[in-house]
């Protein structure tokens, strides 16, 4: 591995805690000759760096040289990983399995068969327990091995038996993969485009949900078979905005690891998402006191030790958390409020920005532009919008979509009607180019552009109060409709375009319509 990146190990390094570094210098010092002394040279001069400079770390190490340097990154990189793995063991149940494999390996190598079978024996069983299928398949694969070169007097009915049982490991896993497959298809489509827009976009989700394995594990007991397929009409229903399927089958998600404790630690990170998926579907059919109780269980689940000493499922508890909470703030009306954790969770997200993917960020971007608009601070939205909107990666068309829409709504809040006319077009084309423009654009876009005719009609507008609350009025008579639209509606998601212009008709702050609302809900 002598091409390693140095970016890779730099990253690599500063990702360690103080005690996982501590562990590496034993274990190098332990296991290692006095000549491998210099990559802990090398590691403790990444360690004290705050951005990887080449120069000055050979400057300052004139005992690493730089011929040497291409090699010590490689052997110091395998080291790291390996004294993880010695540290990580026991939070991991595949490396649990991974480990007694070995052994049974060493064990038959030595010419140990009986002790190997035996130790397979538990490894099938340990297996079974945590739906390892892959390993069942490897120790089952181990075992014919062992069962066909040598006598060990255990072969009455055991080769058909063997033969059974891989049969049945191989079936589970060719449908594991297929219906894996489709899962990440679908989020894969989402994370492209969004929300469905068209009937075109229908029609290919559609195709995608004909694929044969669904009906196949229908009736499958296997916990990842039935995990995939929730997840496959769970990303179906929130794509196409059917929320009630979207609901019911992140129920059934989060329900599997409740049936399975086990479960929660083994796929930690996919339990956390299953109740990340279940608080959307909250709040998207407006559960509020559901959504409550599901924040919670996350809150608390993100205390416990198996998401606190796991960088990874810290990561996503605290990702999914805030998303959860600014949606409340979304959904109570209390914008202004949600402004307070806005620091706290910008210098977080600093603190953990190596590991975060580009898509959670954008993510996060519009919801805080989200955030100021409802809280009528169009400037500070514009801010956190502009940082989407320079987005150089082909990523979420429907976010850089709709982050100019809300970016040119932010300039008309501020009156800025000549930078309005320019971009009303820009928008206009992006969204017709990105194939995002519905009934609900179109009409908005022709409002703005009435709004902003050269002459004095936009003067005239923008003086006389009257007409203006008649054109929001109009507009308003003109959108409601299309709110219970599935192809229409995916615009009110990204915008509560209709609190925005009820604001405008009533000359009240849209947090203060939307709290109104949640009022009434609640009573």
């Amino acid at each position: 591995m002598p091409n390693l990146s140095t970016e890779v190990l730099f990253i690599l390094v500063k990702s360690l805690e103080r005690a996982e570094k501590r562990n590496f210098k034993l274990y190098v010092k332990r296991n290692s000759a006095s000549a491998d002394l210099k990559i802990i040279q090398l590691f403790d001069a990444l360690d004290k760096m705050k951005e990887y400079d080449e120069e000055e770390l050979l400057r300052k190490n004139e005992g690493i040289q730089k011929q040497q340097l291409s090699n010590l990154k490689a052997h110091l990189y395998d080291q790291i990983l390996s004294s993880l793995r010695i540290v990580k063991q026991s939070e991991n149940i595949d490396l649990q399995i991974h480990e007694q494999l070995d052994h049974a390996k060493i064990l038959y190598n030595k010419g140990l068969y009986i002790q190997s079978l035996r130790l397979l024996e538990k490894i099938k069983t340990l297996t079974k327990q945590n739906n390892q299928v892959t390993y069942l398949l490897q120790v089952l694969f181990l075992e014919k091995k062992i069962e066909s070169l040598h006598i060990t007097r255990s072969m009455q009915d055991r080769a058909k038996q063997l033969s059974e049982e891989i049969d049945d490991a191989n079936i589970r896993l060719e449908q594991i993969a297929k219906v894996s497959n489709l899962s990440l298809q679908l989020y894969g489509w989402y994370i492209q485009h969004g929300h469905a827009r068209n009937n075109e976009d229908r029609l290919a989700l559609d195709a995608l949900m004909q694929d044969v394995i669904l009906e196949k594990i229908k009736t499958s007991k296997g916990f990842y078979e039935r995990m995939y397929r929730y997840q496959c009409h769970c990303w179906y229903g929130f794509i196409t905005q059917d929320f009630l399927m979207h609901y019911r089958y992140a129920q059934k998600w989060v329900d599997l690891f409740e049936q399975e404790e086990n479960m929660k630690v083994n796929e930690t990170a996919q339990y956390i998402k299953g109740l990340h998926n279940l608080i959307s579907a909250h709040f998207d059919l407006r559960n509020f006191q559901k959504l409550n109780d599901t924040i919670a269980i996350l809150e608390n689940y993100s205390n416990t030790p198996i998401v606190l000493n796991n960088k990874n499922n810290l990561i996503q508890s605290f990702i999914y958390l805030y998303i959860a909470k600014i949606n409340k703030h979304f959904l109570e009306g209390s914008f202004s409020e949600g402004l307070a954790m806005i620091p706290t969770m910008e210098a977080q997200l600093k603190e953990i920005d190596l590991y975060l993917d580009s898509h959670r960020v954008l993510v996060f971007y519009y919801k805080i532009a989200c955030l100021y608009f409802g809280a009528g601070k169009p400037a500070k939205a514009i801010d956190y919008l502009n940082r989407i909107i320079n987005w150089k990666l082909n990523l979420r068309d429907d976010l850089q979509c709709y982050a100019r829409l809300l970016h040119l709504i932010a300039h008309y809040e501020l009156g800025n009607m000549e930078l309005v006319n320019y971009l009303s077009k820009s928008v206009y084309r992006f969204m017709y180019k990105m194939k995002n423009l519905s009934t609900v654009e179109e009409v908005l876009f022709n409002f703005l552009r009435k709004s902003i005719q050269s002459g004095g009609e936009a003067n005239s507008l923008l003086a006389n109060k009257t007409i203006i609350k008649k054109s929001f009025a109009n507009l308003l008579e003109t959108l409601s409709p299309l709110a219970n639209n599935k192809l229409e509606s995916r615009a009110f998601m990204y915008l509560d375009i209709i609190s925005w212009l009820e604001s405008k008709i009533q000359g009240k702050e849209v947090q203060a319509i939307i709290k109104e609302k949640f009022e009434l809900q609640q009573h």
